[in-house]
């Protein structure tokens, strides 16, 4: 609808605890009486232990870029390929060295269920697009972002089957890292799906949209684990947003350069300034510059440094324009297709059943008793 906007998801609503793989992170160097330790000594031993741990220049991966805010707040961006395998230890790497307050990646709510999914079930999932899939996709976003939403599927799907490794592994890997950092907490810094599915739509003509589908439906390229690690290399990855901008630049400009503003500004929202946890309200409050760890594509690395120094307003790219009148032709065009196949298929199979039980021998002769029976003129 017009004017309709959604507000930008803060927080998740997990936040990740201590675990007990945390030796791994910081080292537990406790004094011979620490089964004796208070609630408060605990608490001051772990955040002493968390800040002598993170180092003030850590020696990070290639693909991890720095950016420092106004008030000294340090923003860490971890650029990825989504199904890579150096992008989980990039990560981890990075998380570990720098003992962040804050840790985001860019998923919205509602991709947050492949955080808690193994990498099984979510090969399962990405290889099985069924039609209950595309019906509960269209009654949730409407005919056309749930058509792109499985078409979108099926490409991942494909990736999938190519190399045998699930999306989103670099995700799992920040949220996994993230619980054995104390008094970390774990952001959703993407915009939430059905706005980007809905203004991406929007954005296209009617022809583009049909190029779009058709190109989606047949794609058959292999691709091995090379190209994908290669697509951490910037040089490769401009080239290939290079040739998407040509072919179809307003879906660029929706999927891509309106999702940099938008992650962008959760970043900046992470990073400020914030007050140390305290053990008790008796102790004094300290505010201190925060250290975020931003997990990402490497496409939308770019985009986040260059609006990093610019002052941002994301209510634009909130609100969801009203379908267009090629938008709407394309959507009657799609229901008439979707049910012209179905009438089709049903009259197939109708004509292929009477066929068929005309052809049995008890069919045989009830036409002939019945033909018998027939007054002849």
């Amino acid at each position: 609808m017009e004017g309709e906007e959604e507000q930008p998801p803060r927080e998740a609503d997990t936040e990740p605890m201590m675990a007990s793989g945390a030796s791994e992170v910081v080292p537990r160097v406790l004094p011979e009486d620490s089964q004796n330790l208070s609630d408060v000594d605990a608490f001051n031993l772990l955040l002493e232990m968390k800040l002598k741990r993170r180092r003030e220049q850590p020696k990070l991966p290639p693909t991890v870029i720095q950016l420092v805010a106004e008030d000294g707040s340090k923003v860490y961006v971890v650029g990825t390929a989504h199904f890579s395998s150096d992008s989980k230890k990039d990560v981890a790497r990075t998380i570990r060295a720098v003992q962040p307050d804050v840790v985001v990646v860019e998923l919205c709510q509602y991709r947050v269920a492949m955080l808690k999914m193994d990498e099984r079930t979510l090969l399962r999932e990405a290889r099985d697009i069924n039609l209950e899939k595309l019906q509960q996709a269209v009654k949730q976003n409407g005919v056309m972002s749930g058509l792109m939403q499985m078409l979108l599927l099926k490409v991942s799907a494909h990736i999938t089957e190519q190399l045998g490794m699930a999306p989103g592994g670099e995700f799992r890997e920040a949220f996994k890292e993230a619980s054995k950092v104390p008094f970390c907490k774990f952001h959703l810094g993407d915009r939430p799906i059905p706005v980007t599915f809905k203004r991406a739509i929007s954005a296209l003509t009617f022809w583009q949209k049909v190029k779009l589908v058709w190109g989606l439906c047949f794609l058959s390229d292999s691709i091995s684990k090379d190209d994908v690690e290669r697509c951490k290399q910037k040089d490769l990855l401009e080239q290939m947003m290079s040739e998407m901008i040509g072919e179809f630049p307003d879906l660029h400009r929706t999927i891509v350069s309106e999702r940099d503003i938008y992650l962008t500004y959760m970043l900046k929202q992470a990073a400020q300034r914030f007050e140390l946890p305290r053990a008790s309200d008796a102790e004094p409050r300290t505010c201190v510059p925060s250290v975020v760890v931003a997990v990402v594509g490497m496409g939308h690395v770019p985009g986040i440094e260059k609006n990093w120094t610019t002052e941002l307003n994301i209510q634009e790219i909130m609100s969801v324009p009203p379908p267009s009148f090629s938008s709407r032709v394309f959507r009657m065009a799609v229901k008439a297709a979707f049910f012209g196949l179905v009438g089709y298929g049903l009259y197939w199979m109708g004509r292929r059943t009477t066929s068929l039980v005309l052809s049995l021998p008890v069919a045989q002769y009830c036409l002939q008793k019945v033909s018998e029976f027939r007054p002849h003129k």
